[in-house]
């Protein structure tokens, strides 16, 4: 489904980073190293980049990541690009300062759990995950995003899914965003930012 989505002309979600990232942009630092889940074509991991930051990319289509490669190399940048099936990746090889999640709501309540765990073991002790999608809301306006309000974030649920971690930030807002034609359109958004203790 993802390589059909991803084959169209051109970037279904534009070549700029999202503005979760530019708006956080101060917590990407040169020399850290980030690991972006389901990353499609590159736009993120690719902005990371060129902040200074050692990105590690993951996603399951193979033509998004013959396109993220394509915008790194145009933007002068390196990314390790992996194609992974996400339930099957190993999230304990490597621990990153960063673990980014940026509109990866593909996954229903029933996967959601493990892939939420597998986020937080790979964020080292002291690090930040970052997240970053469409509440409810999102669909009454129907401006990206998967139609099924299960695979959708609420504030309590991610509170409960990362309150073993410092909570930094997490709000909920509406806002205009053009990301492509993947995302174009008043959206129903949530971002959640949060630290790993130290301890462990």
């Amino acid at each position: 489904m993802w390589d059909e989505r991803f084959s169209k002309p051109g970037y279904l979600f534009g070549t700029a980073p999202a503005q979760f990232l530019v708006d956080h942009k101060n917590l990407l630092k040169t020399g850290m190293t980030a690991l972006a889940v389901a990353d499609g074509e590159g736009r993120n991991s690719v902005f990371m980049a060129q902040q200074g930051v050692s990105v590690t990319a993951m996603d399951s289509s193979g033509v998004a990541l013959d396109k993220a490669r394509a915008l790194a190399k145009d933007q002068g940048v390196e990314v390790d690009f992996n194609l992974a099936d996400i339930a099957a990746w190993n999230w304990h090889e490597k621990t990153y300062d960063l673990v980014v999640g940026v509109f990866i709501q593909f996954a229903g309540p029933e996967t959601r759990s493990a892939q939420f765990e597998g986020m937080k073991q790979a964020v080292k002790p002291g690090g930040t995950l970052l997240l970053h999608g469409y509440t409810p809301k999102q669909l009454e306006f129907g401006t990206g995003g998967p139609p099924f309000v299960e695979n959708l974030y609420t504030e309590d649920m991610l509170r409960l899914a990362f309150g073993d971690f410092e909570i930094i930030e997490l709000r909920s807002y509406e806002r205009e965003i053009n990301e492509g034609e993947g995302h174009s359109g008043m959206s129903a958004l949530v971002d959640l930012i949060a630290r790993k203790p130290v301890s462990s």
